[in-house]
């Protein structure tokens, strides 16, 4: 049952073959026993899963009309807001903050028929690219618990690698879904920005965040992103006007070819500065997209030295504004040496925040101040509509781009903490398509010499994520890496 998809297990459950509290009790007892290795939950919501379970396995008896994912267990990110059920987002700042509201994936998926089984472990604030910042410690990778998640929704990863559930959500403000995915070997969109609500999503920052699926298939994604894309009006910037439709390709399962699609491969990618195991899966995995009849093309990928610095200015100052509310008076930390309100807000943030949010927080404050604000954010919205305009042209020539997901495979834990600069650096792949607010799916295509997970990424054009599924779905119907568990290998 843990081995199953989410559809097949959807598909099973509908035919009367499982039935829903089986395979929601499968899952819990699955994290109860392994997570004590890989530290993917925060939270297990067991009383309200089974109560849920026994909620729609009546509605599938009845006859009711449910999704294509009913009764599938599914586990969200600890930024996303739940009713009644602690929101964290991994921080001392928020433990004990239980919502009184559900985010609208949330509400949406429990429509869907889906059972939320619990919270997920992740970089504190969704700040880091490790799922190492965490208050309650490290997310441990599957492949190899001595090495990272990948971050900032590790737990989302890990959750599915680690078969605790089939699918899960997760957030990508500059990578966030998709390094994660490439580190543990598993399949993820990062959808069009506003194609998903952001309402209940706990904000970072705010023009970069996007919730997307996580899933061991490219159909488990595309079924999960079809129930929580569409409109909503409790947030402005979700402009999609209906849920993605994605259907069933059957086509794909009996050979489909990606005849006259245009592929862009960037050659400064693939150049200096990339492992040669990465490079190697990722070549791979271009020269199989060739065979299926697709058009690969080398270019060059402009502004290749500037999107780094651009997204961390942007980004840790969304941050610093984001992050304001927290003052130890309405919500969450509060520091109890303070004795007076000065003190309150030093001593609440001071001993609420870990290291790497407050090393954001002062980064956004410096770049936003009077006399940097023209030489720093500016200049980093004036490059933001460079990368912006860029894409645009290369959409032009191609229909979707092919790159790494990141230089490297996972890393040990501990080994790039003390180094921000270096693990900002691991998200040079990646960054571009949240300051162009772009869809990308990321597939694992091999593994490094020490058996540990690579993965790329496939990026598109504003709400061109069917495209970007159908050439997944040929990709995963050549080929049999997203099948693979670690069990067996360097673990």
């Amino acid at each position: 049952m843990l081995d199953m998809s989410a559809l097949e297990l959807s598909a099973a459950i509908r035919a009367g073959k499982l039935g829903v509290c089986e395979a929601v009790n499968a899952s819990i007892e699955w994290i109860e026993k392994t997570d004590g290795k890989y530290n993917a939950f925060l939270a297990v919501s067991k009383e309200y899963a089974f109560a849920r379970a026994n909620e729609i396995q009546a509605r599938i008896h009845a006859g009711d009309t449910l999704s294509p994912l009913a009764g599938v267990p599914v586990a969200v990110k600890d930024n996303i807001s739940m009713t009644g059920i602690e929101t964290t987002c991994a921080s001392r700042m928020l433990v004990g903050y239980v919502p009184v509201f559900n985010a609208t994936v949330v509400g949406k998926l429990e429509r869907a028929g889906m059972i939320v089984v619990g919270k997920l472990n992740m970089d504190e604030f969704a700040m880091g690219g490790s799922s190492e910042t965490s208050v309650r410690g490290p997310v441990r990778n599957p492949w190899d618990v001595s090495r990272v998640s990948g971050g900032s929704s590790g737990g989302s990863a890990v959750a599915v690698a680690g078969r605790a559930v089939p699918v899960s959500l997760g957030s990508d403000t500059g990578g966030s879904i998709r390094q994660p995915c490439a580190f543990c070997g598993v399949t993820g969109i990062k959808p069009t920005y506003g194609a998903v609500s952001r309402y209940g999503l706990v904000a970072y920052a705010s023009s970069l965040d996007q919730i997307g699926p996580m899933g061991k298939t490219i159909d488990d994604c595309a079924a999960l992103l079809s129930i929580i894309s569409g409109p909503d009006e409790r947030d402005s910037t979700c402009v999609i006007e209906k849920p993605f439709d994605f259907g069933a390709d059957p086509g794909v399962r009996s050979g489909q070819r990606l005849d006259g699609v245009r592929i862009g491969l960037p050659r400064n990618y693939v150049a200096g500065g990339i492992d040669g195991d990465v490079k190697h899966a990722v070549l791979a995995a271009a020269k199989t997209l060739e065979d299926a009849g697709a058009r690969v093309e080398e270019f060059d990928m402009p502004l290749m030295d500037y999107m780094i610095p651009a997204y961390y200015i942007i980004a840790c100052a969304e941050a610093s504004s984001n992050l304001s509310r927290y003052d130890g008076l309405k919500y969450g930390y509060r520091s109890a040496a303070a004795t007076t309100l000065s003190d309150v807000y030093r001593r609440s943030r001071s001993e609420g925040f870990g290291l790497e949010v407050k090393r954001r927080i002062m980064l956004g404050s410096f770049v936003l101040s009077s006399g940097h604000y023209d030489a720093y954010y500016k200049k980093a919205l004036q490059v933001r509509a460079l990368v912006k305009n860029a894409y645009e042209q290369l959409f032009r020539r191609f229909d979707m781009i092919l790159s790494p997901v990141a230089p490297t495979t996972a890393y040990k834990i501990g080994e790039h903490i003390d180094d921000p600069m270096k693990m900002y650096m691991g998200d040079l792949y990646t960054v571009s398509v949240n300051l162009a607010g772009l869809p990308a799916v990321a597939l694992p295509c091999g593994v490094d010499g020490l058996g540990l997970p690579v993965g790329f990424q496939l990026i598109g054009d504003a709400f061109s994520e069917a495209k970007l599924v159908r050439a997944a779905r040929v990709y995963q119907g050549r080929t049999d890496h997203h099948t693979k568990r670690p069990e067996g290998s360097a673990a």
